[in-house]
């Protein structure tokens, strides 16, 4: 290999990393509160409260595997069913759970799941309807052993 081309290669990378190590640090975006992740998922409409039911047991031994299920009040025919339910939490990094599409054909509103939860916190269920409204239930979990905590 030509030295020339040698010291050059050297000169980029030596750049490149001058260029990570000298950069400022990214500001991190900042996490949506629950009721902003919701409102996001009802593009701005009013949610009520109704029509959802959020199964999640109000004590939980450990955050890593929470049973939960969400049945929605909906007679799931062309003319009026389900479109998407959506899970939401107060504390984890991430605001939103699980986004769940249905239709009519489904036959019925109602999905079951285990999430992970941190700490101690509130769950929300919200259910679209084809109508364009928004409905849903929240329940608060205790946490006596929570999840993603790094083990030494």
């Amino acid at each position: 290999m030509d030295a020339c081309c040698t010291a050059t290669r050297r000169g980029v990378i030596g750049g490149v990393v001058a260029a990570l190590v000298l950069a400022p640090p990214r500001l991190a975006l900042a996490r949506p509160s629950l009721q902003e992740a919701v409102a996001s998922f009802a593009g701005g409409a009013e949610v009520q409260e109704g029509r959802v039911t959020l199964d999640i047991a109000p004590l939980v031994e450990n955050g890593n595997a929470v049973g939960l299920s969400v049945a929605v009040d909906s007679p799931m025919q062309p003319e009026d069913f389900v479109r998407r339910i959506g899970l939401f939490n107060e504390r984890n990094p991430q605001a939103d759970i699980a986004v769940f599409h249905l239709g009519p054909r489904a036959g019925r509103a109602a999905v079951s799941t285990r999430i992970r939860l941190a700490t101690s916190q509130q769950v929300v269920a919200v259910a679209e309807m084809s109508d364009g409204s928004f409905w849903a239930q929240s329940g608060s979990v205790i946490v006596t052993l929570a999840a993603c905590i790094e083990s030494l």
